[in-house]
């Protein structure tokens, strides 16, 4: 596999040009929501300016329009590892979520049990509380181990009985960076009772390829505003699984596969941005890998040689936070187990402060709780304003990981 092309894949990036005063802006705010490419920018543009319009009419602008979804439900199966009819579109994976969540729940009763983690994003943890206080079912929770950020894996099977319908798994943590062993857990569950599983992959596929099939999951659900693409959610669900539910919807809307959770109009602007997306990885694939001759291995040689860059420029990233006065990092203490999301804080500076003290240098970082309520509350950090939180992606560059830990070495004096 050829070198990373670093300065071709920045240019693909136009808001990368941003300056902050005098000083270029540097992008460690990718776990919310990272910048978009070009191809995805132009696609969306391309889509409104040549006339949009609603699905299933006979004229130009309709014919295009469902050709252009189509393509979007193909090319995000390919980027997942699935099939076209296993992939519904919606505003976000959170919505997608409680969707399925409150169709299942058709089917569930008094006494039923639900598992989740307190690792999760609560997108993948509301929902089910939500379910099961409505049907009157029992929850349970996976724990993680505060002082490595792991799921404590051995306590899975004793959660697990007849009567648990489903589990809730996060693939990786979007405050720790923790990559949890998604499939490990899935082998546990299948071992041990029937229920179904719905993994929480938005933190994952920015970073790694993906295969639903090797997985082993019911459902899998992502953001492709987390890989470079507009605000939508995506939702895999297992053809053989999706067919048995009974979604709410309207009733000419799709009932095939998971496109029966698609029921309204959907933003064909943002699906055309989701093509772009896949063709922006499509092409890195090509660049990386001249020899993969098809898009699925075009996608997988491009997710795969992001994930090398992004490994090498973490390290640079875990052995300068190490050398910070007062920093205390949490989740895995090395590249190994996660993905480039760091969490921290610094003694005597509150996790809001460092993050605005970034932010006038030019340096986007979040601070808070993230939506992982769950976590924060674990590790004790709820009145405290959580933790300080930086992630890297493949467009970003080891003398932005300097500039960062010199901006927190000046912090701390």
């Amino acid at each position: 596999m050829k070198a990373f092309p670093i300065d071709a894949v920045r240019a693909q990036f136009p808001a990368l040009a941003r300056s902050i005063g005098a000083r270029p802006a540097v992008y460690f705010d990718a776990p919310g929501g990272t910048q978009a490419c070009e191809p995805a920018i132009a696609a969306m543009a391309a889509h409104l300016r040549g006339g949009t319009a609603n699905s299933g009419g006979a004229f130009a602008t309709s014919i295009a329009a469902d050709a252009l979804s189509d393509a979007a439900h193909a090319a995000m199966a390919e980027l997942l590892g699935g099939r076209p009819e296993e992939i519904a579109f919606g505003p976000n994976m959170t919505s997608l979520t409680f969707a399925v969540a409150r169709a299942l729940a058709r089917e569930w009763v008094a006494g039923d049990e639900l598992v989740v983690t307190r690792l999760d994003h609560d997108a993948n943890v509301a929902p089910w509380l939500a379910v099961a206080e409505d049907r009157g079912m029992a929850v349970r929770w996976l724990d993680f181990d505060p002082a490595t950020g792991a799921w404590r894996l051995d306590e899975l099977a004793g959660l697990l009985g007849a009567r648990t319908r489903l589990v809730a798994l996060g693939a990786a943590s979007n405050a720790l960076g923790t990559l949890n062993p998604v499939a490990e857990a899935v082998a546990i569950v299948r071992a041990h009772c029937e229920a179904l599983i719905y993994v929480d992959a938005v933190q994952a596929v920015p970073h790694l390829p993906t295969d639903v099939v090797a997985l082993g999951c019911d459902f899998l659900a992502c953001s492709p505003y987390k890989f470079f693409g507009p605000h939508q959610g995506v939702l895999w669900a297992r053809r053989e699984t999706v067919e048995r539910i009974a979604a709410y919807k309207v009733r000419p809307a799709s009932s095939d596969g998971a496109h029966r959770f698609e029921t309204g109009t959907p933003s064909f602007e943002s699906q055309a941005g989701v093509l772009g997306t896949i063709d922006y990885l499509d092409w890195l694939g090509g660049e990386v890998d001249p020899s993969a001759n098809s898009r699925r291995a075009r996608l997988i040689a491009a997710m795969t040689a992001a994930t090398g860059y992004e490994q090498d420029i973490g390290v640079r990233l875990l052995a300068g936070l190490a050398g910070v006065r007062g920093l205390g990092l949490y989740g895995p203490p090395t590249m190994a187990g996660r993905v480039p999301t760091f969490a921290f804080t610094i003694d005597g500076h509150i996790p809001g402060a460092v993050a605005s003290q970034l932010a006038a240098t030019g340096i986007f970082a979040w601070s808070g709780h993230f939506y992982a309520v769950e976590v924060i509350e674990r590790l004790g950090l709820a009145d405290q304003g959580g933790l300080v939180r930086v992630g890297l992606c493949h467009y970003n560059t080891a003398s932005e990981v300097d500039r960062l830990i010199a901006a927190l070495n000046d912090l701390v004096g």
